[in-house]
């Protein structure tokens, strides 16, 4: 029997530990040259499949490809790019069983968020109805944490230790200069749908009512006049006031805070610009002086900060895919299984495609304060522990000493291309 090769991408946006995952992956499977021959790399996600830009990453060296674990970004490129309908599309199917036809690959494993799991199942459906056998496996990573079943997903833990750190020492700057200066801090954190990176902020909070004393939630219908009125109680209380609000903050009616308009490559709507949007209306309403932070890419990308069990889940996710595909499992994501809250404790399981593509997991109402404002005791029991632990990454000349991978492409079997 043929040996089979396997395809590895990166989907979405990126996290300070995907190549933690990625390293999982690459040091599993050859640890099983036996049954998995080349790793292929998808240079830029699953447009590298259908462009046929492989990376061959047996090239690189052991030594670089455990370097992966302490390197943030997408080593190999990652993409927004999501497989269209197979009824009115199948030209990008087939061209992807075309391409892994020639270059004999037998697995697949997308690394990505809840739109990477959809392309994931619909990769392990073409071997059905294409008759191209195909074993699909998901890994999950969103900084977003909001991928259902899974009790955290990689990526969120080591964002939730930035936001908490970076608030907190934001916090402690404008108390220093409040009387005189600044009294308004406004932080603007990912998170679309779903409040789980604000939420982290809490975890900020020295003692009750503490700074940020204010937390918005895409899942807390926003209401500008109680708001501000809490705002204005906290300045006059604390002399300043420290606010997190999520990029998905929304009215009642559905709209965002901050709709700019315009969607992005996956349909979704471009968001952005709702912490000016705050600050703004908090000058114009109350006359503080203010200043405000988009903590954007930062916060996904801080590998220097990075949670040590955010570390480790990613990379079992990773290890635990090929795992998976080797005992012979299809159209499944390994996820992470708590089994207790303290000291804690977590396993890998595994979930199927099917449950977990397309669907996004929100704040559960318990885990907001009933003001809407804040996080109760059993988020702090659920957040505290995907932070914990510090996996610094070496340092050479003062900078973090990150890995460059060759990523050298092999030559194309096919004579024609493909547009994406």
């Amino acid at each position: 029997m043929t040996v089979k090769n396997a395809f590895y991408a990166q989907s979405g946006g990126v996290t300070s530990v995907i190549n933690a995952s990625a390293c999982g992956v690459l040091e599993t499977a050859r640890a099983h040259s036996d049954k998995i021959g080349k790793v292929y790399a998808g240079h830029n996600g699953i447009i590298g499949a259908l462009r046929e830009e492989l990376i061959d990453t047996s090239l690189e060296s052991d030594a670089d490809i455990a370097a992966l674990k302490h390197t943030p970004g997408g080593a190999f490129g990652s993409c927004r790019y999501k497989l269209k309908d197979i009824k009115t599309h199948k030209a990008e199917y087939e061209r992807l069983i075309e391409v892994f036809k020639a270059h004999n690959i037998g697995y697949f494993f997308y690394n990505g968020g809840n739109d990477s799991s959809d392309t994931a199942y619909k990769v392990s459906q073409i071997s059905e109805q294409l008759g191209y056998p195909i074993t699909s496996i998901g890994i999950p990573k969103t900084v977003d944490n909001d991928l259902p079943i899974t009790d955290c997903c990689p990526g969120f833990g080591s964002v939730a230790k930035y936001i908490s750190t970076s608030i907190m020492e934001a916090s402690l700057d404008i108390q220093s200069m409040c009387e005189s200066s600044t009294k308004i801090f406004v932080m603007e954190v990912m998170g679309r749908h779903a409040g789980w990176i604000a939420a982290a902020a809490g975890l900020a909070q020295r003692e009750e009512g503490g700074a940020p004393q204010i937390i918005l939630f895409p899942e807390t219908p926003f209401d500008k006049a109680s708001f501000l009125r809490r705002v204005d109680e906290v300045v006059k209380r604390d002399g300043f006031c420290a606010i997190v609000v999520s990029e998905g903050a929304q009215y009642a009616d559905g709209r965002f805070l901050s709709d700019a308009g315009v969607t992005d490559a996956f349909g979704h709507t471009q968001l952005g610009g709702v912490a000016p949007f705050i600050a703004n209306m908090i000058k114009s309403e109350l006359g503080y002086k203010y200043h405000w932070a988009v903590a954007d890419y930062l916060q996904r990308s801080a590998r220097h900060i990075s949670s040590a069990t955010d570390l480790d889940q990613a990379y079992a996710v990773g290890k635990a895919a090929v795992d998976l595909a080797l005992a012979g499992k299809n159209a499944v994501m390994p996820v992470i299984v708590r089994e207790q809250d303290s000291p804690y404790k977590w396993s890998v399981g595994e979930a199927p495609l099917a449950k977990i593509a397309n669907v996004e997991k929100k704040m559960p109402k318990e885990f907001i304060t009933e003001d809407g404002f804040g996080i109760t005791e059993a988020a702090r029991r659920y957040l505290q522990p995907l932070i914990q632990g510090e996996s610094y990454p070496p340092y050479k000349n003062g900078v973090p000493d990150y890995v460059k991978l060759k990523n050298q492409l092999v030559a194309k079997k096919l004579a024609h291309s493909f547009n994406v």
